[in-house]
């Protein structure tokens, strides 16, 4: 082992463990870890940027906005309608065909965009059929990541392993390569989900009040103003009373049928009026003393007195979200929106403290008071996912048709060698801007920027592995890990420890960094081992998928994560068998499709 190979292993185990303990925003790290390489004489300048360049770069950003387009139209939403309305009342035939479109919509769309849509339409159902959601939600995100492995397209994990491929001098993965495993791994999947979700899954039943369910109430108080009250013909702005008392007055509420939220802080105030006020308990009975309130006897504040005057909701910060890293203060969301966050519910924890200081993180779900009439523009907004129901009916704009010509052509003549995937992607992605089908902005806010520059600094990253020799030093160490296996059976065991291995990596930090890790020792394995190494890479693109067991592990499971109100150990009981029986049967088939 030289210097290089032993500092870039460090590196790397640093690097890792920054993503597990998120010291730092993914693509941070990322590219922190590639500018590094640079300073340390590993990658030069050109081969520092080439990622940015790379067809991995180019055909994931051009199908995020080929994705939006066909999301936009509202042909999923109307798809998933005409399921349930076929269904009828029969819950489980409903939900075998959801999870099935879901899987084949994930295998052409962007996953996290399939099940941002699918998510209040399986609210909507459950409600319906009177069916706990936590029954539904993880088998859909299940499904959505079954169904990234059945094309090229289906997940940036696969576009990055096949950009690592052609670093290589391979030949590149084929559009449709992965499909017939792929669609075996998906079948088995999709029949173990619905036999055992409703065995192993809990049947939470769905808590409309969102007070109750954030555990908000005790942060809520509810004061009366009375005829001596200090505060009686002025108003809260004027009075500095958010920034004196550290509390926030969410809604005046004046008799039956006038309620305050966007204005609460300059109507003029009244005997009687009553004040719903959100802070730490010193706070507010120190602000109802000095101000001569009179506190209303009841134990909680509930839903409908929330929303006397606004929307109670959950949003889920979304991938790319200008929000992530910031808090709501700096965003000045209440001056942007009219509304108030209540609460943020993370995997592991419900933070209901000083909500405003709190630095978000992508995953994030919002408990959200707001106007009616400013929900429109916090989803146009694009940085949040408002979990509610939606018309499901195609949306006929300028030629609201053409994403669905596009696409398949994209896919075609990726699939038939006319174009690769990155110049037909961007060709599609151009067509629509050129025919106005989406404009700019709504293209630059479809992409997922985190995940652009984690593939763009991680491309260079897995080349250091080939030009330092990093890839064949760690292929050998495997090898010997191996020797003990007869000669025969070798590539069957390394064909296990690469998937294992890959899969471990998956579930403690993101699928793209478990790839590029691994990628590059699979194509060194095969050259050590006198085999091909087809095989090895094509288990790395199925393991770097398999993210079952952890909140963490995937997107499109963080999504569910509070909506379905899991506990982290409901994704490592019904993720675990999956993941055995998705493993098993890439054992068995891919050296069968890819003999060594």
């Amino acid at each position: 082992m030289n210097y290089e190979i032993a500092f870039l292993l460090l590196l790397m185990g640093v690097a890792l463990m920054a993503f597990v303990r998120e010291w730092f925003p993914i693509e941070v790290t990322a590219l922190g870890l590639l500018a590094i390489l640079v300073i340390a004489g590993i990658l030069d300048r050109q081969e520092a940027v080439a990622g940015f360049s790379s067809t991995a770069v180019v055909a994931i950003g051009s199908l995020f906005v080929l994705s939006h387009a066909l999301t936009k139209t509202g042909l999923l939403e109307t798809l998933a309608n005409r399921v349930a309305d076929a269904a009828g009342e029969r819950p489980w035939p409903m939900i075998v065909l959801l999870l099935v479109l879901v899987c084949i919509g994930s295998g052409i769309l962007n996953n996290t965009a399939v099940v941002a849509l699918s998510i209040p339409l399986v609210m909507k159902f459950c409600r319906r059929l009177e069916l706990s959601p936590s029954k539904v939600l993880l088998p859909l995100s299940f499904a959505s990541i079954l169904g990234g492995t059945l094309t090229l397209i289906g997940t940036s994990t696969n576009l990055l392993v096949n950009a690592v491929v052609r670093d290589y001098n391979q030949q590149p993965i084929g559009m449709f390569e992965l499909s017939i495993a792929g669609a075996a791994m998906a079948a088995a999947g999709l029949i173990y989900i619905v036999l055992f979700s409703r065995r192993m899954l809990p049947g939470r039943a769905r808590d409309r009040q969102l007070t109750s369910k954030y555990r908000v109430g005790e942060f809520l108080s509810e004061l009366t103003l009375s005829e001596n009250s200090k505060l009686v013909g002025t108003n809260l702005a004027a009075g500095h009373i958010n920034e004196r008392y550290r509390v926030t007055v969410l809604e005046v509420i004046r008799g039956r049928a006038v309620a305050f939220l966007e204005e609460a802080d300059s109507v003029t105030l009244q005997p009687g009026d009553l004040l719903i006020v959100q802070g730490e308990v010193d706070d507010i009975l120190r602000f109802r003393r000095e101000q001569r309130l009179t506190m209303v006897p009841k134990a909680t504040v509930d839903d409908d007195e929330l929303i006397a005057g606004g929307q109670l909701l959950e949003a889920w910060v979304a991938p790319g979200s200008s929000m992530t890293g910031r808090t709501l203060r700096e965003l000045e969301f209440h001056r942007h929106f009219g509304a108030y966050v209540l609460a943020i519910s993370r995997v592991k924890s419900t933070l209901r403290r000083r909500v405003s200081q709190i630095r978000l993180k992508f995953g994030d779900a919002l408990l959200i008071l707001i106007p009616p009439a400013r929900v429109p523009s916090l989803e146009q907004a694009g940085d949040v996912v408002v979990f509610r129901e939606r018309d499901a009916t195609l949306r006929k704009g300028r030629m609201w048709w053409l994403p669905l010509v596009v696409m398949p052509l994209v896919v075609l003549s990726a699939a038939l060698g006319v174009l690769d995937i990155a110049a037909a992607a961007l060709v599609g992605a151009v067509l629509l801007l050129l025919f106005g089908v989406i404009t700019p902005q709504e293209a630059y806010r479809a992409v997922d920027w985190p995940v652009i520059f984690v593939i763009a600094a991680f491309v260079p990253v897995g080349h250091a592995f080939q030009v330092t020799g990093t890839a064949d030093f760690l292929a050998r160490s495997v090898l010997t890990v191996g020797s003990w296996a007869p000669i025969d059976l070798l590539p069957y065991f390394v064909l296990a420890m690469v998937y294992i291995v890959t899969v471990v990596l998956t579930q403690v930090v993101s699928n793209n960094a478990a790839a590029v890790v691994v990628a590059p020792i699979a194509l060194s394995l095969g050259p050590a081992l006198g085999v091909d190494s087809r095989p090895f890479v094509i288990a790395v693109c199925f393991a770097a998928s398999a993210a079952f067991m952890t909140p963490m592990g995937y997107q499109t499971n963080l999504m569910v994560h509070s909506a379905g109100e899991y506990s982290f150990g409901d994704y490592l009981r019904f993720g675990t068998p999956l993941n055995l029986l998705v493993w098993l049967l890439a054992l068995l088939l891919i050296p069968v499709i890819w003999p060594f």
